[in-house]
Parts: structure tokens; sequence; C-alpha cells
């Protein structure tokens, strides 16, 4: 066979694999959903509090391509079923910017997550989008379906057993996010974990905070071998873009979302709740 034959074998070779990849990128991670379990030791979780379950939720762009209302029941169906005792949210609801993506309102979001069900509730922070959208109708459609907004403060969450802090902060990109008065409202030495939208902020949060959860960079929303997630949106780049990070003994869990933001695209990063279990 000639040199020419094989290059140009190779050559359509190649094109197959790139078009299989791009099917896969664009038509069909983007609509998968998954449950992941990770179980974290946490430093100075207590023993009341020992296994607690935690699912977590974040980035669902509503409107993104595969993310429509069906989908959000579908995400509170398997986070029910979950049997979580409490379900934090991430924040960014809904997008209205995406390719191909198509808008939908605040109320009709909050309509389908009225029905998570948790031990101890659910409980949010506003992301970018949602304040890029309308902060205010998105904060007012979450109350009036009974799901906890913290915006810079903390709210004491638990049982006649078991007591734990939620805390909140407001976005990085949009508002201003102020730790002092968050944390002001803790009024004991009971655990927090601790909720941003992005996880830049990560960096000043104190030890008094025992987990930060975080959302925001879709875990870069595409993951390549060898090179990693090429496209980051955080000032640290891959540092925070997924995962369970420790630092100076403190801790941080970024989850990659369900949504996708500018291109409906996910390739090696599966959309997926998250379920945490907590222990000591």
């Amino acid at each position: 066979m000639s040199k020419a034959r094989l290059y140009k074998q190779a050559g359509v070779l190649l094109l197959l694999i790139a078009a299989a990849l791009a099917i896969y990128a664009f038509g069909i991670e983007p609509n998968k959903l998954v449950v992941r379990h990770e179980t974290l030791a946490v430093p100075g979780w207590t023993e009341p509090l020992d296994g607690l379950r935690v699912a977590v939720i974040a980035d669902l762009h509503v409107g993104s391509s595969f993310i429509d209302l069906e989908k959000v029941e579908e995400v509170v169906d398997r986070t029910n079923a979950l049997k979580p005792d409490v379900v934090l949210i991430l924040g960014d609801f809904l997008i209205d910017d995406v390719l191909g993506g198509t808008f939908f309102e605040p109320e009709a979001i909050c309509e389908r997550l009225r029905y998570l069900t948790s031990t101890y509730g659910t409980y949010t922070v506003l992301g970018n989008h949602d304040w890029m959208f309308d902060g205010g109708r998105m904060r007012t459609a979450l109350v009036d379906v009974g799901i906890v907004v913290l915006e810079n403060r903390s709210v004491r969450v638990g049982d006649d057993t078991r007591h734990f802090w939620v805390s909140g902060v407001d976005d990085l990109w949009e508002r201003e996010p102020d730790l002092a008065q968050t944390l002001e409202y803790v009024a004991d030495d009971l655990p927090v974990i601790l909720l941003t939208h992005n996880p830049d902020v990560f960096v000043d949060v104190p030890s008094r905070v025992n987990l930060t959860l975080a959302g925001h960079t879709h875990g870069g929303q595409v993951r390549l071998p060898l090179i990693g997630r090429p496209v980051v949106p955080s000032k640290y780049g891959q540092r925070f873009a997924a995962g369970h990070i420790v630092e100076e003994g403190r801790h941080l869990f970024v989850g990659t979302g369900i949504g996708t933001s500018i291109l409906p695209v996910r390739l090696g990063v599966v959309p997926e709740i998250v379920v945490l279990t907590l222990t000591k």
C-alpha cells in the first residue's frame, strides 16, 4: 500500500474519531445524569453528625441544552430517592445565553424544585447567572417554595439530636461576598458548612468553617487526557476546578454541576448529583 493511501486512510480515521467525539460531547454526555457518592472525613465534625448525608446540586442552568423542566423533575426525583439529610444547591438556576438554549422563568423552575425533600430542608446561594438575569426575582421564587436563600448569613439547622450551621455568601462576580458578616451569625462551636457559588472565595475562608461547598466551574465542561481541563472560569485555573480539595487543613468540595454555559458541551465531565457522607 502506498504512503499516500495510508495517509488518506489515517486522515479519514481521524475525521471519524473527531466526528464521534463531537456527537458524544454535544449530543450525548450533556444529556446524561449520574449520582456520585463520596465520603469526606471532615475536621471538627461531631459524633452526633457522623454519617450526615448531604445532597449537592450545582449549576442546573435550566434552559441550556437538554436541561428543561422535565430534567429538573428528574433531578428532584433522583435526589429524593437518595433520602438525604439536607439538600444544598450552589446557584446558577437558569441561563439565557447558551447556544441552542431555551429560557425558562424562575417561577416555573422553582415550582419543580418545591418537591425536594430531606430531613432538614433545602438551602441555597445564588450564582452569577441568577444575578445577571434578576437575582431579586430568583430569590423570591425560591423563598416562595420554601427554599432558604442565604446571602451573607448563616442559619442553625438540625433537630433534638443533631445540629450544625449552614452558611452562604453572595456571589463573587456579581455581588459582594462577606465572610465576616456571614460567620457573625454562628453563635456556638457547632460545625459549619459554607455555601459559595464561586470556589475562588475559598482562599479567604477561615479554619472556623469545617467544609466549603462550591459550584460555578462545571469542572471545565471538558476534561482531556494528559491536558486536563482547558478552560476553567477561575482565576486560579485548575486549582479549584472540581472535587475534594484540601489546603492547610481547610476542606473544599467543588461540584461539576448539571447544565452547561456558553457552549452546550460536556466531555469527560458528566452531569451529576453528588451525595456527600460526612464523617469525623
